[in-house]
């Protein structure tokens, strides 16, 4: 659609800047094999649990259902080539992901805590201590993630895995990770003094995430002048 060019083009180098925050911790740490069967220990879950693992520079999210299984939605594009759930069940490969990213599609499935974590460490429910009585209820939320697992759209900004976490267990669908980052995008845009680092950040992510020709320009300068007037 041609109605909004500003508000797609602004969209677009956000999407592409997360891209490059994203991928590169993932292809350094989910590489390897996973941890064996285990390696773990489950006992100090809950079923509706929200669990986290750190990476370098960023957060993916899980809801626990028990049993050793993680609810937990992956960039993915097998579900949009395939309806084999057996290929779809295989742990997400590099190639996958980053596909997935690109296209847009995802997927909420369930992996063992092993194969959620890629042998990071987690973190249980931090989030709860900042939403006070919007928590759900454990099994609700366990539910919730049952009911949204199979393939689904995705994007960095609007529909990444905490997005799905949080609907799950405080009823709505936000990602502080995504607000940070745009803030923090922002608070250097209005920085007169930084106007230059900020089109380098937007020609860099061009360079290195293949930006048609003709969209280059306003997606670089577009976004700039809005934030810089807001």
């Amino acid at each position: 659609s041609m109605k909004n060019p500003v508000p797609q083009a602004a969209s677009l180098l956000l999407e592409k800047l997360m891209l490059l925050v994203h991928v590169r911790p993932l292809l350094a740490g989910s590489g390897g094999e996973s941890p064996a069967p285990g390696y773990y220990d489950t006992s100090c879950f809950k079923r509706g649990d929200l669990l986290e693992v750190p990476r370098t520079l960023f957060i993916h999210f899980g809801i626990y259902l028990g049993e050793n299984r993680v609810a937990h939605l992956m960039p993915d594009i097998l579900p949009a080539l395939t309806g084999d759930r057996r290929q779809i069940q295989q742990v997400v490969t590099n190639k996958r992901l980053i596909l997935g990213v690109i296209a847009r599609t995802a997927s909420v499935r369930v992996d063992t805590v092993e194969d959620f974590a890629y042998g990071g460490r987690i973190l249980v429910n931090p989030m709860d201590r900042l939403c006070g009585d919007q928590v759900l209820g454990s099994e609700e939320a366990a539910r919730r993630a049952e009911k949204l697992v199979g393939a689904t759209a995705y994007s960095l900004l609007w529909n990444n895995c905490e997005h799905f976490v949080t609907q799950c267990r405080y009823g709505a669908p936000v990602s502080l990770q995504t607000d940070k980052f745009c803030e923090t995008l922002k608070m250097i845009i209005r920085d007169q003094r930084s106007v230059l680092a900020s089109v380098l950040v937007g020609l860099a992510s061009i360079v290195c995430l293949g930006l048609a020709p003709s969209t280059t320009l306003p997606t670089i300068f577009i976004p700039f002048f809005l934030w810089m007037a807001g």
